[in-house]
């Protein structure tokens, strides 16, 4: 018995090491081929050369705009996916995630009325300006789905509340961009259809030290989430403090969210899918395995996703979300199918 427990333990534990090699080596590649194609192909040695300090024009497309956008698809796809991992232990949904709860929505209608008030009185909203005005989206969003979840007696309820919420946002959320004067303003369009464009390395730089410093303390309460995942009364007994463990949730999830829909707009279905398949593919629930390997899945997810969004019909470029709800709501699909199928045995 002791043989066979050390043999099934090192099995996971090469399945684990075979799949964060791949995670890694695949979001490396998907970041190179980002670097390479587009509307304009780019040849391996003039990325080089770019990365090198060579100016030329191909330098320019990289440094300038193709560099921060894979940046920004490899932190914010990362980010979106260790949201929606929290989320889903939050509410012990599997279906939870930033969009389909309307947090992102929450987060985009204040992002819209900050940048509105902004620029209708000739002023700038810097990256820390709109982080903070997401991030006051996504808390009010979650007050109001918070309560519902203690109410609702099918988790389903608490998924359509949260779609109902993200409706109302995103209608608001067209209806004062539509209605502004400013030219700036109206292309705000764009970025609430979701897009890794316009990114500069500036941009780039802040997002990533929020999402680090975000993703530090997620990965050191892997033990709290690990035990609140076997039920709250099994938390308590094992020491957690549950108030201070889902303020700490609900804060470090908003903080992720946030930062996406700040300088992406809302990105859907990340959130929920990438979690389900990391833990599929490492064959472990443990949060301190899922945790980083949510975060490289995420990246590679968002890295592909924008590589086709930018390529397939170029010069035209597809919204983000287009194309991630393309191979996201499959797995959503799938997650409902199966979660009543089990009801139904039960």
């Amino acid at each position: 018995m002791e043989q066979t427990n050390r043999a099934a333990k090192i099995n996971r534990t090469t399945r684990c090491a075979v799949c964060y090699a791949a995670l890694l080596l695949l979001t490396l590649a998907l970041g190179a081929a980002g670097l390479r194609f587009g509307s304009v192909k780019i040849t391996a040695q003039e990325i080089i050369s770019a990365l090198g300090g060579e100016k030329s024009t191909a330098a320019d497309i990289i440094m300038i705009s193709r560099l921060p956008r894979v940046i920004a698809a490899t932190v914010l796809g990362g980010a979106l996916a260790v949201s929606g991992y929290l989320l889903q232990t939050f509410f012990a949904n599997p279906i939870a995630g930033p969009f389909v709860l309307g947090i992102s929505s929450g987060a985009k209608l204040t992002v819209a009325l900050a940048m509105i008030v902004f620029l209708g009185n000739g002023m700038t909203l810097d990256s820390a300006g709109l982080i903070i005005a997401a991030f006051v989206g996504s808390l009010l969003s979650l007050g109001l789905i918070i309560p519902v979840s203690g109410r609702a007696q099918k988790n389903y309820m608490l998924i359509v509340c949260g779609i109902m919420i993200g409706y109302i946002c995103s209608a608001v959320t067209e209806f004062v961009v539509t209605f502004a004067d400013d030219s700036n303003i109206v292309n705000l369009h764009n970025w609430s259809m979701g897009s890794f464009s316009g990114i500069g390395m500036d941009e780039a730089g802040v997002m990533s030290a929020v999402v680090l410093a975000a993703m530090v303390p997620t990965f050191l309460l892997s033990k709290q989430i690990g035990a609140y995942q076997l039920g709250e009364a099994y938390a308590r007994n094992s020491g957690v403090n549950i108030r201070w463990f889902r303020l700490a949730v609900i804060l470090l999830s908003s903080l992720l969210s946030a930062c996406v829909t700040a300088f992406a707009g809302p990105v859907s279905f990340v959130g929920i899918a990438v979690p389900h398949v990391v833990k599929r593919m490492l064959g472990t629930a443990k949060p301190r395995v899922i945790i980083p390997a949510a975060f490289l899945g995420g990246a590679c997810f968002c890295l592909l996703c924008d590589l086709i969004a930018r390529s397939m019909f170029a010069p035209t470029e597809l919204s983000i979300s287009s194309v991630t709800a393309v191979f996201g709501a499959p797995v959503v699909i799938w997650l409902l199918v199966r979660r009543q199928s089990g009801e139904g045995r039960a």
